[in-house]
């Protein structure tokens, strides 16, 4: 139980890593308070949790609704945890193809959420004498190919603003940190495409198998894996953690695949069966 009278707000938590986190809060004594645009899935969290979580409609790209979203935990009690979640796959153009307004959109609801989920987290939690704030980065903030350019970008302005602002509240004594997902099974895949119903849930079976086999780690991510790093950094057993993120990626970043899966020849084996 070690979030017992803490309480705590997450973003994006009707569904995925925000939905398991808001669970895995309080299931440790948290009372959450989950904001997300998707009305019905927040409700339907809300009402099997025990009173443990409740629900408020929240567009985290409108400032006003972010900041009203944690004078909301305030007022029932004080703001102790936040989890700058919210998203979803953003343009999927090209830098040389996207628009002014698709690069903008994204940006507001990737980067510029977690800038503003920060402004207006942190004086209510220094209130309290102090807390955490943990943000959604991606393995796409750490190199190229693993997502389309304005999400990775913006993940990547994830991590830095997170150091930045780890820096700037210390002190308040509120450390903020990130959790760096990889391939996650979750909808942000099948939600970019437009998918809806048995489609998506066929194509979020071709992704789970397709995720086994992208790491050393030889199964799909889950949410529940995200959830358990973010709770880890949101207590008090990563007291002295801040300004630094976790990867949880299955080993995806440790290096080539040849380095991990022994049919894919590395360079190595490759120079030395050109010289053979």
């Amino acid at each position: 139980m070690r979030f017992q009278g803490k309480r705590a707000v997450v973003t994006g938590g009707a569904s995925g890593i925000g939905r398991a986190t808001a669970l895995r809060l309080a299931e440790e004594g948290a009372e959450v308070l989950v904001g997300d645009l998707d009305v019905a899935g927040g409700q339907a969290l809300a009402e099997t949790s025990n009173g443990r979580i409740r629900f408020q409609r929240t567009d985290v790209t409108q400032a006003a609704e972010i900041e009203a979203l944690m004078a909301a935990a305030d007022a029932a009690g004080g703001l102790d945890v936040v989890f700058n979640n919210a998203g979803a796959a953003g343009s999927r153009d090209k830098i040389d193809e996207i628009s002014p307004d698709d690069w903008d959109r994204t940006m507001a609801l990737l980067l510029r959420s977690v800038a503003l989920g920060i402004r207006y987290a942190a004086p209510l939690i220094a209130k309290r004498g102090g807390g955490a704030i943990v943000n959604t980065s991606s393995v796409s903030a750490l190199g190229s190919g693993y997502a389309p350019t304005a999400y990775s970008t913006a993940k990547a302005g994830v991590l830095h603003l997170t150091k930045m602002a780890a820096a700037d509240l210390a002190r308040h004594k509120i450390r903020v940190n990130a959790v760096v997902p990889g391939f996650i099974t979750t909808n942000i895949f099948t939600s970019a495409l437009g998918l809806e119903g048995a489609v998506r849930d066929q194509a979020n079976a071709m992704i789970a198998a397709t995720a086994a086999k992208a790491q050393p780690v030889q199964r799909a991510g889950r949410p529940e894996d995200i959830a358990a790093a973010v709770a880890f950094l949101a207590s008090e057993e990563a007291a002295f953690v801040t300004g630094t993120h976790i990867l949880v990626d299955g080993g995806m970043l440790i290096g080539t695949r040849a380095s991990w899966d022994e049919q894919v020849p590395g360079l190595f084996d490759a120079l030395q069966a050109a010289s053979a």
